[in-house]
């Protein structure tokens, strides 16, 4: 019975040369496929690589201009706020001016009506007054200046007051 740990020769010699038959059938048609899927694997695997990278970059280079942008968004918030605030305020100003105006147009024409108003009162006044005093006068001068010398002396008085007045 031969032995597996000691072969003879014979199946040594076989073994030798159905190996090499293998072995050159591999090397022919086995090991050329076999390295041409790993070499294209690994390419593959490299343009996978090679495309992972970019678009991390891409993707930096968005995060970036994201990132930017949003900057600009916010400064261009604050500087529509601002303007807003501004334009807030100034139309408040101008309203409270269009107010003040009309305000002192009203007083102003209120005051012109009760001066107008104080002045007829007055001249009523004035023109009731001299019509009063006209008649007490006339009954007065009717009854005590009958002689002449008398009227020449009330009508000098008279004169000497107003000449006072003034």
């Amino acid at each position: 019975m031969p032995s597996f740990l000691t072969p003879d020769f014979g199946l040594l010699f076989w073994m030798l040369i159905a190996f090499l038959v293998v072995f050159v059938l591999l090397a022919k048609y086995g090991f050329p496929v076999i390295t041409d899927m790993v070499e294209k694997r690994k390419a593959y695997i490299d343009e996978s690589l090679a495309a992972a990278r970019q678009a991390n970059e891409k993707l930096a280079n968005i995060k970036a201009e994201c990132q930017a942008m949003i900057q600009e968004t916010q400064t261009r918030q604050s500087q529509i706020l601002k303007e807003a605030g501004h334009t807030r305020d100034q139309i408040v100003e101008e309203a409270k001016q269009k107010a003040q105006q009309e305000a002192n147009r009203i007083l102003e024409d209120a005051r012109r009506q009760i001066k107008a108003e104080t002045e007829k009162a007055q001249r009523d006044m004035r023109s009731q007054v001299a019509d009063l005093s006209i008649q007490i006068a006339a009954k007065i001068l009717s009854r005590s200046l009958q002689k002449d010398e008398e009227q020449m002396q009330w009508v000098d008085r008279i004169l000497d007051q107003v000449a006072e007045k003034k």
